[in-house]
């Protein structure tokens, strides 16, 4: 009878995981082998036929495609920048709102809700403030570092892409350290406090520790999104001025769909993507798991 009724619940289980199951393997393991096979070919993306060219659009990508190459470059600097400021100014707000008795849910809420938003609509938003709103505040407060060509000049365009993600994305990476910092127990810190530890060692040498998952996971998130970024880029600057903003995603997008209709290329160049972000995020997660246990 136990059997019978744990086949049951099985059975149950699976109708429910089944149709879940059913749209990830149409809708992304099929494409992502699909993308691996075109890899391989010159398709266009519109003709029915099509040659397979086996590795040499890897080979192209890899050693004769300067764009491309300085879209990695790009990205790679952009990806250094946001895993350190990303996680440095969540950790320091989720650090600071736990610290409030009061306002709590005033303050999650307000740095949270820009990550409800698109970021291409907020990208449209910090165009009109990059464009209209710092160059007037500039003029009635004299402050020269803001009247700036944020957009325009590629020496700031960056910056403004940082800017604009760090908007955006900071405040889930919080929420995640304000879960973690709930769990640590207070005992520990009024221990760390009896014993004459100051606020920043009680910080280091107790709390830090203690939320070193939340920080593997956090860093990993910022890793992989961050080597992903597409619409903070398209939606500020489109790449430009020049390609001088273009990330690995946008130079994808710009080969298979704008400019050169080589969707083989571009699912080449994707695979490459792919296999750096697994790459990365593996040496990550083994890195910090050993620090985890040492901690």
């Amino acid at each position: 009878m136990s059997t019978i009724r744990k086949n049951k619940q099985t059975v149950i289980l699976l109708a429910f995981v089944l149709p879940a199951l059913l749209f990830y393997g149409v809708f992304t393991i099929a494409p992502a082998f699909g993308g691996v096979w075109y890899s391989l070919t010159n398709w266009n993306g519109l003709n029915p036929t099509y040659e397979m060219v086996g590795f040499a659009n890897y080979a192209e990508a890899l050693t004769n495609d300067p764009t491309f190459i300085k879209s990695v470059g790009f990205t790679f600097k952009y990806v250094i920048y946001m895993v350190i400021l990303q996680n440095a100014i969540a950790l320091t707000l989720a650090v600071f709102i736990e610290s409030r008795k009061r306002s709590k849910v005033l303050f999650r809420t307000i740095f949270f809700m820009p990550n409800m938003l698109s970021l291409i609509i907020g990208g449209f938003m910090w165009v009109f403030i990059f464009t209209k709103v710092l160059p007037i505040l500039a003029e009635h407060t004299g402050i020269a570092l803001i009247d700036q060509s944020w957009i325009g000049d590629p020496a700031y365009s960056f910056y403004s892409i940082i800017i604009l993600s760090l908007w955006g994305g900071v405040g889930y990476q919080m929420v995640i350290y304000i879960a973690a910092l709930q769990g640590v127990p207070a005992s520990l810190r009024e221990a760390a406090a009896i014993d004459g530890a100051s606020s920043v060692q009680a910080f280091r040498y107790v709390t830090l520790p203690m939320i070193y998952p939340a920080v593997t996971i956090g860093i990993f998130l910022t890793l992989s999104s961050s080597f992903k970024v597409f619409d903070a880029v398209y939606a500020l600057t489109g790449g430009g001025p020049g390609r001088s903003t273009q990330v690995i995603a946008l130079n994808i997008v710009d080969e298979a769909f704008r400019f050169n209709q080589r969707y083989g290329y571009a699912s080449a160049k994707a695979i490459i993507l792919f296999i750096i972000v697994l790459i990365l995020t593996v040496i990550q997660l083994w890195v910090m798991k050993k620090r985890e246990v040492e901690a």
